[in-house]
């Protein structure tokens, strides 16, 4: 029987990061797929998750844990996706590595993706979005920050991973411009709009001092995350929805 955390560990700690170049929160979401079937193998096998072996994650375990995804914790076929893209990419991570599991290999990486729709994306009206932009109270610490956010967000059309991901040196003098880190290490400078610059250099004003080199801090003065951004989203279409109504 193969040890599987040595290749857990270099797949997360070393491929992932050094030869893929994968931001952390792309590293986050696989390590939490994993986690996932771990705490499912350990339940179905009844051990615990450092004593799995390799040969354990069959095929038929990970169908298993697939299965399971969608019809107990009730995930979207989208979800139970994206879990079986981080297996698989370990799976071809690890062909290389052990020559003796290649048919298990194999056996992994022919399970299927499943048909998903690709659903519209709505979108909002002029009016709509100026009242969302317009919704953080200009008169606060938190307010001007929001709205620098929604503002960059807004002119940039950045992810959110691009959005918490940005630095005070990836703004430019004066704020015209900034220079976003994409997918892949792909970098692309941005000019902006006056509106937005403003936004930006009134956060910038009072931002201070803070351990953090990312642009925009919690109030603890620590990086944002993604539920962090999702709050303030979510906080300020609840005001938005109420003065538009």
């Amino acid at each position: 029987m193969t040890p599987l955390a040595p290749h857990m560990e270099a797949f997360l700690r070393e491929y992932l990061v050094r030869h893929r170049g994968n931001s952390p929160h792309t590293c986050d979401s696989y390590a939490y797929s994993f986690q996932s079937l771990f705490e499912f193998a350990s339940h179905k096998l009844k051990m615990a998750p450092s004593a799995l072996m390799l040969e354990q994650l069959d095929a038929f375990l990970i169908s298993s844990f697939l299965e399971y995804l969608e019809s107990t914790r009730g995930n979207s076929p989208e979800t139970r996706n994206i879990r079986l893209a981080a297996i698989r990419s370990f799976f071809r991570f690890l062909q290389h590595r052990e020559p003796a599991a290649i048919e298990q290999v194999r056996r992994v990486l022919a399970i299927p993706f499943k048909k998903t729709d690709h659903r519209l994306v709505p979108y909002l009206a002029q009016e709509e979005m100026q009242a969302l932009l317009d919704a953080p109270d200009p008169s606060t610490r938190m307010g001007v920050r929001d709205r620098a956010i929604l503002h960059l967000a807004f002119c940039a059309g950045l992810r959110v991973s691009e959005l918490i991901g940005l630095r005070i040196d990836d703004v430019a003098s004066q704020s015209v411009s900034i220079r976003v880190r994409g997918k892949g290490r792909r970098e692309r400078a941005l000019p902006l709009w006056k509106t937005t610059a403003a936004a930006l250099r009134a956060w910038l004003a009072i931002r201070g001092p803070a351990a953090s080199p990312e642009l925009f801090v919690n109030a603890r003065g620590m990086p944002f995350s993604r539920w962090g951004i999702a709050y303030v989203l979510r906080r300020h279409t609840q005001t938005a929805d109420r003065k538009w109504g």
